[in-house]
């Protein structure tokens, strides 16, 4: 009998037997890690406060001044330590989005230690990708999800009675904020999708005719997720939430196509190589 033959399943290179509180430790230090990166890019977010949000609201001033409103937008506060409050939130939101590099690369590094060499080397793609696509989602949101939004919020306002009354609009800080900021970190973790679906077909995990076979059922699911990361009345938001999900879930199909595994071959092989040995 051959070396190779006798030789157990091959593991991961360096492998090495973690208890569940080594594991535990491991997580600990990652988690400590990512928060120590989030907290300089928070303080960050807290210098640049204001030109922050004047960003943020951008799109609802285009929108705003787009219907013709009388007046310029206005946020209000309801607390003494509302606009605190607001800028703390915002710039905890800037400082994840600031982050995400090294939350990514932090999330990289505890799951490595399972993995083969030629798959650690991985590191550089799976954190310039993954970050690329939280970024794109949180793009798509902001250039595509607001406008579209706004411009239907606004269209429900104006005159609504025909002694002169009218339906305006003056949001608070927090709610305008929890609004926005959810939007942008929700599309960011929808985008994510190609990328964790990849991992699924180099895991041999799915194969691309499986994912589309699961087509009716992934566009089914997307709706349902779209309502629950968008929660309340904004049924534009929860569209355009479901409407990205369709589209990169069609789009990893055409990724895992070319990165997945091919079952059949490899199976036909192992085949092969049992009647050879018998």
């Amino acid at each position: 009998m051959s070396a190779e033959a006798s030789s157990p399943i091959a593991a991961p290179e360096g492998e090495v037997k973690m208890t569940i509180w080594e594991h535990l430790e491991e997580l600990r230090k990652r988690i400590i890690y990512a928060a120590l990166g989030m907290l300089v890019t928070t303080v960050l977010g807290w210098a640049f406060r204001v030109p922050i949000l004047a960003w943020l609201l951008r799109p609802y001033e285009n929108a705003w001044n787009a219907r013709h409103f009388l007046g310029a937008p206005e946020l209000q506060t309801l607390s003494p330590a509302a606009a605190f409050v607001g800028y703390l939130q915002l710039s905890l939101v800037a400082g994840f989005v600031g982050a995400a590099p090294i939350i990514f690369y932090q999330l990289w590094a505890f799951v490595s230690p399972g993995l083969y060499h030629k798959e650690k080397r991985l590191i550089v793609p799976f954190v310039f990708f993954s970050t690329t696509l939280f970024l794109s989602g949180v793009a798509f949101a902001y250039y595509v999800a607001f406008p579209f939004s706004f411009n239907y919020f606004f269209s429900l306002l104006g005159k609504v009675s025909d002694q002169g009354t009218v339906l305006t609009q003056k949001p608070t800080l927090e709610f305008f904020l929890d609004f926005s900021t959810r939007m942008l970190l929700a599309f960011g973790g929808v985008f994510e999708l190609p990328l964790f679906i990849s991992f699924l077909a180099i895991a041999g995990v799915v194969t691309p005719m499986q994912l589309l076979k699961f087509g009716r059922w992934a566009i089914l699911c997307s709706f349902i997720v779209g309502a629950v990361v968008t929660p309340g009345p904004e049924v534009s938001s929860q569209l355009a939430v479901s409407g990205a999900l369709v589209a990169l879930y069609f789009l990893s199909i055409g990724v895992a196509f070319v990165v997945g595994k091919r079952k059949p071959d490899s199976e036909e092989a192992g085949a092969d190589g049992a009647t050879k040995s018998g």
